[in-house]
């Protein structure tokens, strides 16, 4: 079976997604995998990485404007670089602004699409212009639907976005990085806390703020603040605890494995949460882990010993640190990632072809 997976983001959990999708289907017997990705993308830079079909999108909104005005263009050349490529499937590993050119080229020869679903509601202050109205578009012509979580598959329910039809459910495993962790704690310091991702106000900083506050005078730990987003007055009151550093700034792909294995606990204090890549980095690396149960996050928690799971409230927060400082729970085995994305891949593409042949 051949197997097209795009993605065209240019930094982000999307074209991660693609990529570890692409490897966990091409480790199955008797599976080629064509992967395309932004030529603008920051992954294109990695060593192991190898994409088969680069496209040239865009690196500010005006290029995103030309590239759109030019769809013409792109759509007769990707249909030229697909024709005879000899495709069985292909699937959109998470809707970007492009993607309806590439599923026209695609339905052009004849090629099914499965389009990946991550968040059926954008978050605020995340996303792009039009987002849910492009993607509600490309999932009513896509030939399949795959969600990564229960919750994102009941609001697109409610929403009306499936049309009826039902989606293909699997789960997020864990991140792929090519790096051996070493085990928390084994740095022999006060424990190290890790808040990672967008700087925005669905991620619950404000809760994780107060928390600090509640805090007991004499527990002892670090904590980082790494993300981007924009400047606010819970950064700044995150900033004047003295235990806690704050780095406001966008982190290329190759620096996450070293900041993922500075941390012993990786905290997700999050107010709404389709799926979190940083609650897959905790797997993947053998972190503890505080999150809220909000979304999805108790999905992907479910079967993992190492999560403490807690309201999305400032003192049960502020209770979790307490615990995770104090009286940790029991670590699961070394996570194999690898394993994880050829299981998943395996019963996607069955699932899929079910889906497919009862069109």
């Amino acid at each position: 079976m051949k197997v097209l997976v795009w993605q065209w983001g240019r930094r982000g959990g999307g074209p991660r997604f693609a990529i570890d999708l692409a490897r966990g289907i091409a480790s199955l017997p008797q599976h080629e995998i064509v992967l395309s990705l932004s030529r603008q993308s920051e992954f294109m830079n990695l060593d192991e990485v190898v994409c088969d079909l680069p496209v040239s999108t865009y690196t500010n909104i005006v290029g995103l404007l030309w590239r759109a005005i030019c769809a013409p263009q792109l759509f007769f050349s990707l249909r030229k670089q697909l024709k005879g490529r000899g495709l069985d499937l292909a699937v959109c590993a998470m809707p970007g602004p492009l993607d309806l050119i590439m599923l026209g080229a695609l339905r052009s020869i004849g090629v099914p699409v499965v389009v990946f679903v991550h968040d059926a509601q954008a978050h605020p202050g995340d996303g792009y212009p039009m987002q849910i109205f492009l993607q509600n578009i490309l999932i009513r012509l896509a030939d399949g639907v795959a969600v990564l979580s229960r919750h994102v598959a009941r609001q697109l329910e409610q929403s009306g976005a499936l049309h009826g039809r039902a989606p293909v459910l699997t789960t997020l495993p864990p991140s792929i990085f090519h790096k051996n962790f070493p085990a928390p704690m084994a740095h022999q310091g006060a424990k190290r806390f890790l808040f990672f991702g967008r700087l925005l106000h669905y991620k619950g900083l404000d809760l994780l703020a107060e928390a600090l506050s509640l805090l007991p005078s004499d527990l002892v730990f670090e904590m980082r603040i790494v993300g981007n987003g924009p400047a606010s007055e819970t950064l700044r009151e995150l900033a004047r605890d003295a235990r806690v550093r704050v780095e406001n700034r966008w982190v290329p792909e190759d620096e996450i494995p070293a900041l993922i294995a500075w941390a012993d606990v990786l905290v997700l204090p999050y107010r709404e949460a389709s799926q979190s890549g940083v609650a897959g980095a905790a797997i993947m690396a053998n972190r503890w882990a505080i999150a809220t149960r909000v979304g999805g996050l108790t999905e992907q928690f479910a079967d993992q010993t190492q999560a403490i799971i807690c309201a999305p409230t400032a003192s049960s927060i502020a209770a979790a640190i307490v615990e995770m400082v104090r009286t940790p729970p029991a670590l699961p085995p070394r996570y194999d990632a690898l394993k994880a994305w050829r299981n998943m891949s395996r019963q996607f593409l069955q699932d899929c072809g079910n889906l497919l042949a009862a069109r």
